[in-house]
């Protein structure tokens, strides 16, 4: 980042970055730009380069909690709102064998922690979650909608100016 962020500001810093990338919005249209990080032990856990990477993201999930965070950007042609979204997620202990099955029949190099909650792994092995179950699959769609009512309210107010 250009200064400090926290990491619980990160996901919404890279969000507002990525919706910053379109560089001209037209009257009456929505950019929605997101992205999540997985964090452990205040530890960021990205999308792993190889199946190491996902295999040690992976033992270290094993049998722990971790947090998931979106940060969301939505971004008019004259104004730009953000917010983001955490969700605490409980794995339960998964064996060497298990993280290999995972990692040869669903290769999880796309996704941030190395795995995909709506997949094998997050069907078997999430013990609980509190939060936003699509918060975790990436789009926490529940505070989505919420947010998108705002702009619609806030947009049909301009356009009576």
């Amino acid at each position: 980042p250009d200064t400090q962020v926290a990491v619980e500001q990160l996901p919404v810093w890279l969000a507002q970055k990525k919706a910053g990338l379109i560089p001209f919005v037209k009257e009456k249209s929505l950019v929605i730009a997101a992205d999540t990080l997985v964090i452990y032990n205040n530890k960021i856990l990205g999308k792993p380069r190889n199946e190491i990477e996902a295999r040690d993201m992976l033992e270290l999930l094993s049998g722990n909690k971790h947090q998931v965070i979106t940060g969301v950007c939505l971004r008019l042609s004259n104004a730009q709102t953000a917010f983001s979204d955490a969700t605490e997620v409980h794995f339960s202990k998964i064996s060497e064998d298990e993280i290999d099955h995972y990692i040869q029949h669903y290769r999880p190099f796309d996704k941030a922690g190395g795995y995909g909650i709506q997949e094998w792994i997050g069907l078997r092995f999430v013990r609980r979650i509190v939060g936003s179950y699509t918060n975790v699959v990436g789009l926490p769609t529940e505070r989505l909608y919420i947010e998108l009512k705002k702009v619609a309210r806030q947009a049909r107010q301009s356009d009576k100016c």
